[in-house]
C-alpha cells in the first residue's frame, strides 16, 4: 500500500509541474518581449534558463542518491518558487539573467531541473521491472495532459485578464506568479514521501563522488549522452515557448489560440506514449524510438512551409501525435541498462546532456524566429494567405511584437 501511495505522489508531483511548466511556456517568451527584451537577449536569456537547469540537475542528480532523493525534490520545488517570483518581480536583464542560470524555469514546457531523473529512479525503486516500460508511459501520459491543461489555462486566463483591460505585462506576469506557487505545492508533496523511494546503497567512498555517482555505468551513459544531446540540439530550435513567438509574430495567434493550440499538441503527445508501449513491447525499445522519430522530424520541417496557419496548426498537431513515442521507451532503457543505485545520476546526466543540447537550440533560434521577412515575401503576405480573417491586435501587442522584429526593446 505504502508503495502504491508513493507512485501515487510521484505522478501527482508531476502533473503539478507539467501543468506549471505548459503554462509558462506559452507566455514567457512574450511576457519577456513585453518587459522590454530584444530577441538576442531573450534568446541569451531562455538558453541561460537551460543551462542553469542543466547545472541544477548535475549537482543534485548526481548526489540525490546519497543525500536523499525526497530532499533532492524538496530543493528543486524551493528553485522553482525562487524563478517564478523574480521573474514577476523585475524586468532588469541582469537580475533574470542571474535567476536564469540558478532557478528552475522551463520555457520549453518539457522536463527540466532535477525532478524527472530523480522521479524515475524512484519509481524504478518502487514498481517491478517487467511493469517498468508501461508505468513511464503513464508517466508520460500525465505529463503531457498536465502540460496541455497548462498551456489552455494559460492562454484563457491571459486572454481574459485582457480583454477585461489589463495590461499585456501583467496578464503574462499573473501567470508567472501563479508558477511559483506551485513549486511550493510540489515542496509540500515530496516532503510525504516514504523511505520506500531511496535506494539501499553500498558504502559510499571519494571514487563514487568524483564520478558524478557512476561507476560501472559510465561508458554506456556517455554514448547515450552524446546521442540525446544531439537530438536536443535539433529540439532546441522549436521549444513551445519559441513556437509560441513563432506563433505569435507570424500569425499574430491570440493567446487564448496558442493554449488551444499546445493543449491539443500535448494531450496527442500524451496519449502517444501509452502508444509507444505497446509498439516497444511488439518491436523492441530502441527500434520505436528510431521508427517514430524520424517521420516526426519530416512533419516538422514542413511546418513553416504551410500556406495557411490551419495547415501550419494541422501539421503541428501531427507530429506531436508521434515525436513523444521515443520518450518512455528511452527512459524506460536508461533505467534498463544502468544498476539501480546509479538511476539517479543516469538519469541526470543524460538529461543534462539533452539540455544542453536544447539550450544552444534556443539561443540561435530567438533571433531567427524574429528576424525581419525578406525582400520575396514577409510575414504579413503569409499571415494574409492565412483562410479568415484576423482578430487585430491591440495596440500595446502590435507594438510589443513590431518592436521585437525590429530586433529592439518593445515599448514598456
Amino acid at each position: 500500500m505504502g508503495r502504491r501511495r508513493d507512485v501515487a505522489i510521484l505522478f501527482s508531483m508531476r502533473a503539478l509541474r507539467l501543468f506549471a511548466y505548459g503554462a509558462l511556456a506559452v507566455v514567457i517568451a512574450l511576457y519577456l518581449v513585453e518587459i522590454g527584451l530584444d530577441p538576442g537577449q531573450i534568446g541569451l536569456l531562455l538558453a541561460l534558463t537551460l543551462l542553469g537547469d542543466a547545472l541544477v540537475s548535475l549537482l543534485l542528480t548526481t548526489h540525490a542518491d546519497r543525500i536523499g532523493r525526497r530532499w533532492t525534490l524538496v530543493i528543486g520545488a524551493g528553485l522553482m518558487v525562487l524563478g517564478g517570483l523574480v521573474f514577476a518581480a523585475t524586468g532588469q536583464f541582469a537580475v533574470l539573467l542571474a535567476a536564469a542560470i540558478v532557478a528552475v524555469l522551463s520555457p520549453t514546457g518539457n522536463e527540466v531541473g532535477p525532478f524527472l531523473a530523480v522521479e524515475q529512479a524512484a519509481l524504478s525503486q518502487v514498481v517491478a521491472g517487467k511493469q517498468r516500460t508501461t508505468v513511464f508511459a503513464w508517466y508520460q501520459l500525465v505529463g503531457a495532459m498536465s502540460t496541455a491543461v497548462g498551456a489552455l489555462a494559460a492562454g484563457v486566463a491571459v486572454q481574459a485578464l485582457l480583454d477585461g483591460g489589463a495590461p499585456a505585462v501583467d496578464a503574462y506576469r499573473a501567470v508567472i506568479v501563479g508558477y511559483g506557487l506551485v513549486g511550493i505545492g510540489i515542496g509540500v508533496l515530496a516532503v510525504t514521501l516514504s523511505r520506500a523511494v531511496e535506494p539501499a546503497l553500498p558504502a559510499a567512498d571519494a571514487s563514487v563522488r568524483n564520478r558524478l555517482g557512476l561507476t560501472r555505468s559510465q561508458r554506456v551513459v556517455a554514448e547515450l549522452s552524446a546521442l540525446f544531446a544531439l537530438d536536443a540540439f535539433g529540439g532546441g530550435f522549436v521549444v513551445q515557448s519559441i513556437v509560441a513567438l513563432w506563433f505569435g509574430l507570424r500569425w499574430d495567434v491570440e493567446p487564448a489560440v496558442l493554449g488551444a493550440i499546445f493543449f491539443g499538441a500535448n494531450a496527442l503527445s500524451g496519449l502517444s506514449g501509452l502508444v509507444a508501449a505497446r509498439l516497444a513491447a511488439r518491436f523492441g525499445l530502441i527500434r520505436t524510438m528510431v521508427g517514430t522519430h524520424l517521420p516526426s522530424n519530416v512533419l516538422l520541417i514542413l511546418v513553416p512551409l504551410m500556406p495557411t496557419l490551419e495547415l501550419a496548426i494541422a501539421v503541428l498537431l501531427a507530429r506531436f501525435a508521434i515525436s513523444q513515442m521515443d520518450v518512455p521507451t528511452r527512459q524506460s532503457y536508461t533505467m534498463a541498462v544502468v544498476d539501480p543505485d546509479e538511476r539517479s545520476a543516469a538519469a541526470g546526466i543524460t538529461g543534462i546532456a539533452r539540455t544542453a543540447g536544447a539550450a544552444a537550440g534556443a539561443a540561435l533560434a530567438a533571433p531567427l524566429v524574429a528576424a525581419p521577412p525578406h525582400p520575396g515575401g514577409g510575414r504579413g503576405d503569409a499571415r494574409r494567405g492565412g483562410g479568415g480573417r484576423r482578430r487585430p491586435l491591440r495596440p500595446g501587442r502590435r507594438r510589443a511584437l513590431a518592436g521585437a522584429r525590429a530586433g529592439g526593446a518593445a515599448p514598456r
